[in-house]
């Protein structure tokens, strides 16, 4: 085998620069065996960091036409590897880098950095053997089965792979294309005038830092909630949802009616919500202190923990009673929001310490459903809330049927 190369020197690690056909790939590298570990349990260990994400691997190539990967790195030794120079002047300067490696056929090559792309790569010949012209950059360093050379090559493959670190749930949702939740999340920060600019948090938690005063939610958060409004709609477009729906880009029809419905929801949030009304004329760099604070912790939709089983309790609401999201956002004003009030205190605000506390999303979405109208809640869903609530408050359930009581009149009577 013979293929064009660049020769780079970094540190004091010479490397080469190189594409690989899959079909290269497929006959050449080996996965790691004893190459790092004399032991062979060291070496079936590393073996078994090879997790079942070559699959979703094996998927992205068999059915994305932009597929592309960034450079593997490629472990060489044994054989009689030999670097060709090739050189040449363009205008005053010298180039030297250039030039071809020669493989005898006897040599090892193994991944360093990339095995489950190599895996994936692999799996994907075996369903496709049209791919094994497709081409792939490589990086090859050379290697030594002695105890220094096994030291060396330990060294980087952990150095590669300790301090690679993945992509952010904030980076995927700022750059995906293909993700339907991550390009309405964009277009809603964009444009809609609940979150655009200031009002919506960009860093990298769902957490809102005490410092900012005045966004509504974050960007993480949203994304959450988008994706209930997601499975909301691709149920009513009778469309099935699976744990593989995000990775590829629906038809562009989907994609609008699933922004559409985005829009819709959450322009009903704004407009029937009279806090959010009131949030929305408010200008300033204060704008959400009144909201989330440290003192009455303030009103939950401007917590994570809150917001996101809000949204989904209003969506059950939706799918149940078939009233459009408008509909039951101007009702959900007759529910509690203020989180220093039953039934939060204790569930969601620790009003002793002036905290939160520990996220309860199901018990919270459920309360919101009992709040608009018990009805809706299955014998097992008010069983549960009896059962988690009266944990929370630690009170017997018979006194927690009495709590119930006490919050359905004063949602009935709109007393806040």
């Amino acid at each position: 085998m013979r293929i064009p190369a660049i020769n780079g020197k970094m540190g004091d690690w010479n490397y080469y620069i190189t594409l690989l056909t899959f079909d290269q790939v497929d006959k050449h590298v080996l996965r790691i065996g004893d190459e790092l570990h004399k032991s062979k349990t060291l070496s079936d260990m590393i073996q078994r960091t090879i997790t079942n994400n070559y699959l979703s691997i094996k998927k992205y190539l068999l059915e994305n036409n932009e597929r592309f990967f960034n450079s593997v790195v490629l472990a060489l030794y044994d054989g009689d590897p030999k670097w060709i120079e090739v050189d040449f002047d363009y205008g005053e300067k010298r180039y030297t880098s250039m030039g071809l490696l020669e493989f005898n056929g006897e040599e090892k090559i193994f991944p360093v950095d990339g095995q489950h792309r190599i895996e994936g790569i692999k799996s994907a010949l075996e369903k496709n053997k049209e791919l094994i012209t497709e081409e792939i950059p490589v990086i090859i360093i050379s290697h030594r089965k002695s105890n220094e050379g096994m030291e060396r090559t330990r060294r980087l493959f952990s150095t590669l792979n300790r301090y690679a670190k993945p992509v952010t749930m904030s980076e995927i949702i700022a750059l995906d294309e293909d993700d339907v939740v991550a390009i309405s999340t964009r277009n809603l920060v964009e444009n809609h005038r609940l979150f655009y600019g200031r009002r919506t948090s960009l860093d990298k938690t769902k957490a809102i830092s005490d410092k900012n005063k005045t966004a509504f939610t974050s960007i993480e958060t949203l994304y959450k909630c988008n994706l209930f409004l997601l499975k909301s709609y691709l149920k009513r477009a009778r469309i099935k949802y699976h744990s593989e729906y995000l990775r590829r880009r629906p038809e562009t029809q989907v994609v609008k009616q699933f922004i559409s419905y985005c829009d819709d929801f959450w322009n009903a949030f704004a407009e029937k919500l009279n806090v959010m009304n009131t949030y929305l004329e408010n200008n300033s760099e204060n704008a959400s202190s009144e909201y989330r604070n440290n003192n009455t912790g303030g009103c939950l939709l401007f917590r994570p923990i809150g917001l996101q089983p809000f949204v989904n309790s209003v969506i059950e609401i939706h799918n149940k009673t078939d009233e459009d999201f408008g509909t039951i956002l101007k009702k959900m004003n007759h529910s509690v929001l203020e989180l220093n009030k039953i039934p939060w205190k204790q569930v969601l605000w620790n009003d002793y310490e002036k905290v939160m506390m520990l996220r309860a999303d199901k018990l919270v979405s459920n309360l919101f459903i009992y709040m608009y109208n018990s009805d809706l809640l299955t014998p097992s869903n008010l069983n549960y809330i009896i059962k988690s609530y009266s944990g929370k408050l630690n009170i017997s359930e018979n006194e927690i049927t009495e709590v119930l009581e006490d919050i359905e009149n004063i949602v009935k009577n709109n007393v806040f």
